[in-house]
Order: structure tokens, then C-alpha cells, then sequence
């Protein structure tokens, strides 16, 4: 079937725009790209977890943990901390696959539990990998504690690295800039693998897992092995993230990594529409950007009308984030974008 001009049109604008984005925030302020690059972050973040809640239906309350494991596997084997400066290429893949093996780890236990049992357990590995980190400093100094791990290596090809500053045909390229590039090139190459995972074999027995696992045991599907995939795939891509997020910031801590922030990735997937990768996408964005948006007005209007501060940004944040779900969940419980048999499923 021959793909319609329009459609190709229509990419060729998105990737215009894309390339054109550092370049428009950059006029309001280096930290609006670093806000675009923690969005696509986050974007990573939630399509990894849209494959164990979205596609084959286990709810995890604990994904930051892949997070972290990818984080510190990358700061470990390129700061001078273990005085290891392994190429991010090389990093980053062992960050993934350290992540994928504790996404197993968490599976294995887990196999038989459903819904809120599965909820309680994942949150308390979350836990229980943040409270490691906190602690691996003695005997033997593995994570450096609550200190954290400071003088990350940035990634760098060569002679050309992703802290500094370059330029391009006249063009000042900033290091959010380039690691812009790099998180999009990536999120692009995730998104191709969601997407060709969905309309897979392991898509679809993934699907029926989520809809009715006694029907899909019925019918031959291996259950077990496809629950632990789902598990080290979604793990895979948050150890990914946690590698560029460790090289982006240059340090690491605990801090980094509490429940908040997991909650912060289940409420993308379910904002945006669990099971559909494009709604998934714009959750992210969504809670990523809003966010930073208050921040930046919530005080000056104050200021402007009031004279003073009356009610902190954050506080704003949060009732305004609860708001949302709660409206979405009353008007929208599909999400905003939700996929096509969710939405059947609900109107039926």
C-alpha cells in the first residue's frame, strides 16, 4: 500500500520543527533546552513503562529503580570515582542490559501477582534500590552514599564533546543543543522499536496477557516468559535514560531517584493513554513542560497582583497535576489519546 504525500509531508514537518525547537528556546534561555531535554527523558522513561502497563497490563509502581541502575551504572564506569572512562557507547548498552537483568529480577517473584499486589511490590523494590544506593558506602565504597557521584564524563566522539560549544554553518551549538539532537535521534530509535514491538507477535500475546491471562494461557502463550520480556524490555529503556541523564548532569545521587518521580512516569502513561505509544508521548510532554511553565509565571503573577508570594509554585503544581487526573479519569478514563481497543473496551 503506497503511503499517501500528505503523510510524508506531514513527517517533514515535524522534523523541521524539531530541528528548528533548541534554536526557538534557546532564545528564552539555555535552561528551555535542558527543560526539552528532561522532557524527552521523560518521554523515554514513559514508553519504557508503557510496555509492562500499557502493552501487557502489570501495573509497576517502582520503574524509577531502571532509572537509577542505568544512572549509576553509567556514572561507575565513567567518572573518576572507580577511575574507569569507558566510551558512552559502551556504557550505555551495559546500562541497559544491567537494567533489563534487574527488570527480571523483579519479574521472577512477581509472576503470579496482579493489580494491587504487583502495585505494593514493585513500589517497595523502588524503595528498597534507593536505600541501597544510599547505603552501598561502606564497607566497601560502591555508590559513595548520599554524596552521590560527582564528575560524571559528558559523552564526547573523539575530539567532540557534548559539554561544550560549537559551531556549525554560523550556528552556535550549546551542549543542551547537542544533547538535544542525541536524546531525539534516540527517542526516534525507541519509538521504532515500540512501535514495531506492538505489531509483533509478542505485541499481541502481550495484549491478550492484559486483557484475560487465563484466556491466553488457554490458548498456548507462554505467560511466564512473555511477562518477564515485558519486564526487561520496559527495564531497558529506563537503564538507557538513567545513562544520559548521568552524563547530562554530571552528578548523581538517591535524591534523584525517589517514589515521586515514579509516580511522576505512571501518571505520563496513564494521562496520555496506556497501550498507545503517541499518547504516551504527549503525557510526557505534557507533564514534563506544564510543570516548568508555573514555575516561571506562577511567581511573577503573584508578584504583579498580590505584592508578594502567596502560594508557592510547587503547591500550585501539585493541585493543578491532581486536578488533571482526576478530571481525566472522570471525562477521559482512557487517557487523552487512548488506544483503539482501551477506548472500545470503556464505551462498549
Amino acid at each position: 500500500m503506497k503511503t499517501p504525500a500528505r503523510v510524508w509531508i506531514g513527517f517533514a514537518l515535524i522534523g523541521l520543527c524539531l530541528a528548528a525547537l533548541p534554536f526557538a528556546l534557546a532564545y528564552a534561555g539555555t535552561a528551555w533546552v535542558r527543560i526539552a531535554n528532561f522532557a524527552i527523558l521523560y518521554v523515554l522513561l514513559a514508553l519504557g513503562l508503557n510496555i509492562v502497563v500499557g502493552f501487557a497490563g502489570l501495573l509497576d509502581l517502582g520503574y524509577i529503580a531502571f532509572y537509577a541502575v542505568g544512572a549509576y551504572v553509567y556514572a561507575l564506569l565513567a567518572s573518576p570515582h572507580f577511575n574507569i572512562h569507558l566510551p558512552f557507547w559502551i556504557i550505555l548498552p551495559i546500562g541497559a542490559l544491567v537494567a533489563a537483568f534487574f527488570g527480571v529480577l523483579l519479574g521472577a517473584p512477581t509472576l503470579k501477582l496482579r493489580g494491587d499486589y504487583l502495585a505494593i511490590v514493585t513500589l517497595g523494590f523502588g524503595e528498597i534500590i534507593r536505600i541501597f544506593l544510599n547505603n552501598l558506602s561502606r564497607p566497601v565504597n560502591l555508590t559513595n552514599g548520599p554524596q552521590g557521584i560527582t564528575r560524571i564524563d559528558p559523552f564526547s566522539f573523539g575530539a567532540f564533546g557534548f559539554s561544550g560549544r560549537d559551531y556549525l554553518l554560523g550556528l552556535e551549538l550549546s551542549g543542551p543543543i547537542k544533547y538535544y539532537y542525541l536524546l531525539v535521534a534516540i527517542t526516534l530509535l525507541v519509538i521504532v522499536v515500540n512501535i514495531r514491538l506492538q505489531n509483533s507477535r509478542i505485541g499481541r500475546a502481550w495484549e491478550a496477557i492484559r486483557e484475560d491471562e487465563i484466556a491466553a494461557r488457554a490458548m498456548g502463550i507462554n505467560t511466564r516468559n512473555l511477562k518477564l520480556l515485558a519486564f526487561a524490555m520496559g527495564a531497558s529503556f529506563g537503564g538507557l535514560a538513567g545513562g544520559m541523564f548521568s552524563a547530562m548532569q554530571g552528578f548523581i545521587s538517591p535524591e534523584s531517584f525517589v517514589l515521586v518521580e515514579s509516580i511522576m512516569v505512571v501518571a505520563m502513561v496513564v494521562l496520555g493513554g496506556m497501550g498507545n505509544i503517541w499518547g504516551v508521548i504527549l503525557g510526557a510532554v505534557l507533564l514534563s513542560f506544564v510543570p516548568e511553565i508555573l514555575r516561571w509565571t506562577v511567581e511573577p503573577l503573584q508578584q504583579a497582583l498580590f505584592g508578594r508570594l502567596l502560594v508557592e509554585p510547587e503547591v500550585i503544581r501539585m493541585l493543578i497535576f491532581g486536578l488533571a487526573l482526576v478530571l481525566v479519569m472522570l471525562f477521559r478514563p482512557a487517557g487523552l489519546l487512548p488506544s483503539a481497543v482501551r477506548k472500545r473496551e470503556l464505551t462498549s
